[in-house]
């Protein structure tokens, strides 16, 4: 159904995630180590990638921090550290889903169907473009093409994540109005899966970078501490 590419140092969650995975029809490839891993990813990329955080040569957090400078490509990080901090770098680097080991295969397969569902790399029919979630979005400076994962700001390209993308579509389908988090979550997440505030303020605050990037004055994306995020259409 998809490719995927799996990096970690661990032999016996190579084999065993890799195994999981061929058997829901995916395709699996393996490296055990960072940078090698990174060659890989750049040279042939796969629908979605699976890293963990301690690797020799290269950790997983360094891989996506380079991924991040030239793709979107979906990223769900695994890692033993049971650390907050690690968490919120990881999402503020641009992962898209996070996994603590120990974990269950049908946890990982699980986050990797959800994840794989937002980005239509699952092999499904996508629905036909009807409803307000799959319209062209123009709002100001933005342009947003669900169809196509284009964002554009004042006609300048911004990469966007697919968490990212979804968050920054709910926002702007309602100018004006205030998404809670857990609003957010609904809108980027699938039900099954839980994440926490600090995980919508950590992709809202690389948005706003990326935007910032391209022009410096952005300021679309408001917080109302509290209560939870509006797009304000100037």
């Amino acid at each position: 159904m998809a490719k995927i590419t799996l990096v970690d140092d661990d032999e016996n969650i190579v084999t065993s995630v890799g195994l999981a995975l061929e058997s829901h029809g995916h395709t699996v490839k393996a490296y055990y180590d960072g940078a090698t891993g990174l060659a890989a990813l750049e040279s042939d990329p796969p629908d979605l990638a699976i890293l963990d955080v301690k690797m020799p040569r290269m950790d997983g957090m360094e891989v996506l921090r380079r991924l991040r400078r030239t793709t979107d490509l979906p990223v769900i990080i695994l890692t033993s550290k049971d650390e907050e901090i690690d968490e919120i770098l990881g999402f503020n680097l641009g992962a898209d889903d996070y996994i603590h080991k120990p974990f269950s295969q049908r946890l990982l397969i699980e986050r990797v169907k959800a994840l794989l569902r937002r980005v239509g790399a699952d092999g499904e029919e996508p629905p036909p473009p009807a409803n307000e979630a799959s319209r062209a979005i123009k709002r100001g400076k933005l342009t947003l093409d669900p169809a196509r994962h284009d964002c554009l700001w004042d006609s300048k390209p911004v990469k966007l994540t697919v968490t990212e993308f979804l968050l920054l579509q709910s926002l702007a389908q309602r100018p004006g109005f205030v998404k809670s988090r857990d609003n957010l979550m609904d809108a980027a997440y699938e039900d099954q899966v839980y994440v926490d505030d600090r995980t919508i303020d950590s992709h809202i605050k690389r948005m706003r970078k990326k935007f910032r990037d391209v022009d410096n004055s952005f300021d679309a994306i408001e917080t109302l501490y509290g209560v939870g995020y509006r797009y304000r259409e100037t």
